[in-house]
């Protein structure tokens, strides 16, 4: 048996610390030609500093977690699955799928390079933390990130009852399909923003991209700021409040857009009746 608190040592066998309880392991290396898979499956109440990560799936079914000050290396593929109650922070996730279908876990302070990341999970709560990933956050809900940097394609889709607050989202097709979203003082850039999503509520932001916001239910857009968005809103339910210059709107479905200036206005080739009223405070 291993003692409560193991310290500077290197594993590589398989299941290395299968279902323990009340363990701290600080400073240890998971490696080596062994190249054993699952190190911390089925545990609980388990601390871990410091330590370097290059096996796979070396989180999966724990239950009360602090991950800290920790290197998950790219070799370390699906790092945390079906894990509910933990804290990481200031640890590098490398790995391709490193977090799915977990529950209820803060990130603080994180480094994300991982494709595929953050899909089905539940309760999840992102400070002062930059992710790169192809399709991040897929299916997830109960989702908050304040101060985030994201750099991503395909992300949020299918999102549900998500906030977001002073981040940078670089990031194509944002939110398709996503519900319940608001999204307060961060700047959004974009191709093709929030395609059919329901109840998206953009405040103070910044938007960057063509063809934004099409087939919307329930959009709103506060004192926000378009650059380059053309063809906007078609087809959406929508109520805006844009300070400067819109491009142009096309065939927007119902509600009001208002902006300082719109360069074109597009109403023509309809398939549905289109009744929003369209204002330009400068004209």
């Amino acid at each position: 048996m291993f003692e409560k608190i193991t310290k500077d040592k290197r594993f590589d066998e398989e299941r290395a610390f299968y279902g323990f309880k009340d363990i701290i392991v600080e400073n240890c290396e998971f490696s080596g030609i062994t190249d054993g898979e699952s190190a911390f499956k089925e545990c609980k109440n388990i601390t871990v500093k410091d330590c370097r990560f290059e096996l796979r799936y070396p989180f999966w079914h724990v239950d009360k977690f602090t991950i800290s000050g920790s290197n998950m290396t790219e070799t370390c593929r699906a790092a945390l699955w079906y894990c509910k109650n933990g804290h990481v922070s200031n640890t590098k996730m490398h790995g391709i799928k490193a977090l799915r279908e977990c529950e209820n876990i803060r990130l603080n302070d994180v480094d994300v390079i991982s494709e595929e990341y953050g899909w089905k999970c539940n309760g999840l709560r992102f400070k002062n933390s930059k992710i790169t990933s192809v399709y991040p956050f897929f299916l997830t809900k109960d989702l908050t990130c304040t101060n985030l940097n994201l750099i991503g394609k395909y992300s949020f889709q299918y999102a549900e009852n998500v906030e977001i607050s002073n981040s940078v989202l670089n990031t194509k097709d944002a939110f398709w399909h996503a519900k319940n979203v608001i999204v307060r003082n961060s700047f959004i850039n974009g191709e093709y923003l929030g395609w059919y999503s329901e109840n998206l509520t953009l405040i103070d932001c910044e938007i960057i991209g063509t063809q934004p916001l099409c087939y919307c239910e329930n959009l709103k857009l506060i004192n926000c700021k378009m650059h380059d968005s053309d063809l906007s809103f078609e087809y959406s339910d929508v109520q805006a409040d844009i300070v400067g210059t819109i491009l142009s709107v096309k065939n927007p479905k119902s509600g009001k857009i208002t902006a300082d200036k719109i360069d074109e206005i597009i109403l023509e080739n309809s398939v549905i009746e289109c009744t929003c009223e369209i204002v330009e405070r400068n004209k």
